[in-house]
């Protein structure tokens, strides 16, 4: 039997935006009937929350739209890029820290941003812009995003439940996007089609 499909969503504490998409994907994978295919965890850039639970705010977002969570707060390892298949980054600022600690030019190539796989990637005008925005995303053909492309995940610690209300809906959002890229990637297709890591060669 193959490996898993791996993939980790990365925020900066993992007590808010990162557990939440974690909980909503692995939701969307079960009902795809992906969930033997696919590991499903996440990760912050840094270890202020190592160990903790995940925000009470973000608990009570998820439980009040069905979603089953249980998280302990981890750090995110360079290391990790081995084992991992794709690394899901919340804001642009998490997209660029993420290639920074990739130890490889592959490595790199396996982090997107996750408002990529949503239908704002186009709708917001950042599809298949800037040659400069250089991320090729698996949401479909020529959708690029860039640093800049403004398809943040907005942080909501700071804010009230309104705000994780928010942030909640844009993970959904793109989950549908998402799925289907693994789903590309752990089943057979018709040849040609791409890994969610892979780019364009032209």
């Amino acid at each position: 039997m193959s490996p898993p499909f791996r993939i980790c969503f990365v925020c900066t504490g993992n007590i808010c935006r990162s557990p939440m998409a974690a909980s909503v994907f692995r939701a969307r994978i079960a009902e795809a009937g992906l969930g033997g295919l696919v590991d499903v965890s996440s990760a912050g850039l840094g270890g202020w929350f190592e160990g903790e639970e995940a925000d009470p705010r973000t608990v009570a977002v998820l439980r009040a739209g069905g979603y089953d969570h249980t998280h302990t707060a981890r750090r995110f390892q360079p290391s990790w890029f081995d084992r991992l298949d794709l690394v899901i980054a919340l804001d642009s600022g998490h997209l660029r820290e993420l290639h920074r600690l990739a130890p490889t030019a592959r490595d790199a190539a396996k982090v997107r941003a996750l408002r990529s796989y949503g239908a704002d990637a186009a709708a917001d005008g950042s599809a298949g812009g800037d040659a400069d925005h250089g991320l090729l995303s698996a949401a479909g053909p020529g959708v690029e995003i860039g640093p800049t492309a403004g398809l943040d995940v907005p942080d909501p610690y700071y804010g009230g439940s309104a705000r994780f209300e928010e942030c909640l809906e844009m993970i959904e959002a793109a989950a549908d996007g998402l799925v289907e890229a693994v789903r590309a990637a752990v089943t057979p297709g018709p040849p040609g089609h791409h890994h969610p890591e892979e780019k364009d060669s032209a």
